[in-house]
């Protein structure tokens, strides 16, 4: 039994273009997110798939004591697995988004999906300290 299943493209010009396979976008997601997780039970993985484009979205959540170990040490095991679910989405044409929540995870029923806010990281505090404002010095 297969993980991945065959979608049959649309001819182009007149020419039948070989089946291609879809990536079993949960699986792969579980098997990546799962070796950080203390309680790998909490994993849950929502995987939409877009028909009127090469879009797919996958929802992930968990624990939120867990989240320091899947972002890892500046973010390199979230990078990681970012970069191999767009490697398997790129051989299947395709584009892919990951949503990370942590905590209590909410299906949607309809209609796009949410922000991706949960998953963005700030940029690293300067070295160079701010210049005081004047209106701030002790007299």
């Amino acid at each position: 039994m297969s993980s991945s299943r065959l979608v049959p493209q649309l001819p182009s010009n007149g020419q039948i273009q070989p089946q291609v396979a879809i990536p079993d976008y949960g699986g792969l997601v579980k098997f990546l997110v799962q070796p950080f997780l203390e309680s790998q039970e909490s994993l849950k993985v929502d995987c939409e798939i877009s028909a009127s484009s090469p879009r797919v979205w996958i929802r992930v959540a968990f624990e939120g004591e867990d989240k320091g170990r899947v972002f890892g040490r500046g973010a390199r095991n979230i990078q990681a697995i970012r970069t191999a679910l767009e490697a398997a989405a790129r051989a299947s044409g395709q584009s892919v988004y990951l949503d990370i929540y942590g905590g209590v995870f909410v299906e949607h029923e309809t209609g796009p999906p949410p922000s991706r806010t949960g998953t963005r990281t700030l940029p690293p505090p300067s070295s160079v300290a701010p210049k005081s404002s004047p209106r701030l010095r002790s007299r």
